[in-house]
């Protein structure tokens, strides 16, 4: 079994009297994907601030190879977690380029310039993304998808030990859904991805926390933890859950039936 590199213990995040976040236990073995999915305001991004010190737990800990990240000079949490938030922007006149260079910015002394072995790092960070065509352009020129590669690109750069992406999907489209995911799956990085898409967290994950208000309510392998029973339970949502053809992974197809009687908008006057 791959040792755990990344911990939450009975972590909790508070916030105007009310738990965002309560008690949260979570485990990521090295080199694994761990997604974590929930409903709007289940606490999925408010767990990972507090993974890449945007946010100050409450109570519990996020421990590092078991040590506390509070504990660690934001530098040296940097130079192992890279993140990929849902509110990363780039407003500044930067060239692709010169984003993803910000990557290696932890590891950096002064101003130094950039090695022959960090500028190929960029590059092939770049190639990776399918962005290496666009190290010259400003990024203000860009796509939203186009930047979000950039930005992926970036990440990779830190060369963290840890990735934490936030919705890394956003504003993708389905080629480069795949080819995002396919390049994690095959990375051996370790992940720990906030995803809404449940197909595509089956895909990409070896396990899925589902929470629910802020606590956990399921973890386990993909197969284990997306049943109809759960998918009705935190979602609200008919689901029925199929093999994939081909690898067998588990898919959901749901079920948008039309509103019941009791639901269903009043007719208008008669004519």
């Amino acid at each position: 079994m791959a040792p755990t590199v990344l911990s939450l213990r009975d972590l909790s995040v508070e916030a105007a009297g009310r738990a965002l976040v309560d008690r949260l236990n979570i485990d990521v073995a090295a080199g694994s994907i761990v997604g974590l999915v929930g409903p709007n305001g289940s606490g999925k991004s408010t767990a990972l601030r507090c993974v890449y010190r945007a946010l100050r737990p409450t109570s519990g800990a996020v421990l590092l190879d078991g040590t506390d990240l509070t504990s660690l000079k934001l530098r040296d949490s940097a130079r192992s977690i890279a993140a990929l938030t849902q509110e990363s922007h780039t407003e500044l006149d930067f060239t692709v380029a010169e984003v993803v260079a910000l990557g290696r910015a932890p590891h950096a002394r002064g101003n130094q310039q950039l090695t022959a072995r960090e500028r190929e790092l960029c590059h092939r960070s770049m190639d990776r993304l399918d962005i290496a065509h666009l190290a010259d352009r400003s990024v203000l020129t860009l796509s939203g998808g186009e930047r979000q590669r950039v930005l992926v690109a970036r990440a990779l750069a830190q060369e963290p030990r840890v990735l934490v992406l936030d919705e890394p999907t956003n504003h993708l489209d389905v080629r480069h859904q795949v080819e995002l995911l396919s390049f994690l799956r095959s990375s051996e990085l370790t992940v720990l991805t906030a995803l809404h898409d449940l197909n595509l967290a089956a895909q990409v994950c070896d396990r899925i926390a589902v929470l629910g208000s802020g606590c956990l309510v399921s973890s386990g392998a993909p197969a284990e933890v997306l049943t109809p029973e759960l998918v009705r339970k935190v979602f609200g949502v008919d689901a029925m859950v199929v093999p994939h053809p081909r690898t067998g992974i588990p898919q959901l197809l749901y079920d948008l039936a039309a509103p019941t009687p009791a639901d269903a908008p009043p007719e208008g006057p008669p004519s």
